[in-house]
């Protein structure tokens, strides 16, 4: 299982658009192959920074998504809002506690 942590930060004005985005393509995304769980996350303190985390059965599904020309459509949209370079982490879980 991978889990794709990305940071996003936006111009002030363009956090609803990014919200906006973000709602009408997450049933996109998570119909993908091999992404099993979408989450989207704002910063407490800043309201201009955004996480996704992506559960993803393998990387070589991440990495056919990352590569597909739905997702560089939908990335060349969303990079117009970015105030800085997004920043990704590929990772795997090491333990659960509950």
């Amino acid at each position: 299982m991978i889990i794709r942590i990305v940071k996003l930060s936006f111009h002030e004005q363009q956090t609803l658009s990014f919200k906006k985005i973000f709602e009408e393509n997450k049933r996109t995304i998570l119909a993908q192959k091999g992404c099993e769980r979408l989450e989207l996350l704002q910063d407490l303190n800043d309201k201009n920074i955004f996480f996704t985390y992506s559960w993803w059965d393998c990387e070589e599904n991440l990495n056919a998504y990352r590569e597909s020309d739905w997702f560089r459509k939908l990335w060349n949209k969303t990079k117009l809002l970015f105030k800085e370079k997004p920043v990704a982490w590929s990772t795997k879980k090491i333990s659960d506690v509950e």
